[in-house]
């Protein structure tokens, strides 16, 4: 066992875990944040991406003690009443339909439109292509994704 200082959502929060444990587990058994799901477990699915120092990542293949002294940030973390504009432009669009790989979806726009504040359906395809939907739901996100690119920069 070890204890690790972890920065997630803008506050520090101490685990008590072996370090080689994927910081998924940390963030849901011992901070009890459930917005990154567990899918895959090997980082393929995209459930469970966050951001971790601004970049999305999978904290299911990321270990504890790689991910101490970055800052993690979980969907939770993006706005306190659901106003960033990546979540307002989905609950707009509708994007979810079981939802349960929208807030991965969410946080790899994120991450897409931090990086690039206009892509296109290319980039966006691009950025979001490990993120799998069961329901298929891949033409709402896209326009989402445009959507909120468009209220970032001001637009409607």
């Amino acid at each position: 066992m070890g204890r690790y200082r972890l920065h997630v959502n803008g506050e520090r929060r101490d685990v008590d875990v072996p370090g080689e444990t994927p910081l998924l587990w940390a963030l849901r058994e011992q901070l009890g944040l459930l917005g990154p799901k567990y899918g895959c477990g090997v980082g393929a699915c995209g459930a469970c991406t966050s951001l971790v120092d601004g970049k999305a990542a999978r904290p299911c293949v990321t270990a504890v003690g790689e991910a101490e002294g970055k800052r993690i940030t979980t969907i939770e973390g993006l706005s306190e009443d659901g106003d960033h504009p990546v979540q307002r432009a989905w609950l707009e669009l509708d994007v979810a339909q079981c939802g349960y790989c929208q807030p991965g979806q969410i946080m790899s726009t994120v991450a897409l439109l931090a990086a690039n504040p206009d892509p296109d359906d290319a980039e966006i395809d691009a950025a979001l292509r490990d993120n799998v939907c069961r329901c298929g739901t891949y033409t709402r996100v896209r326009a989402a994704v445009r959507l909120a690119a468009r209220m970032k920069r001001g637009e409607r």
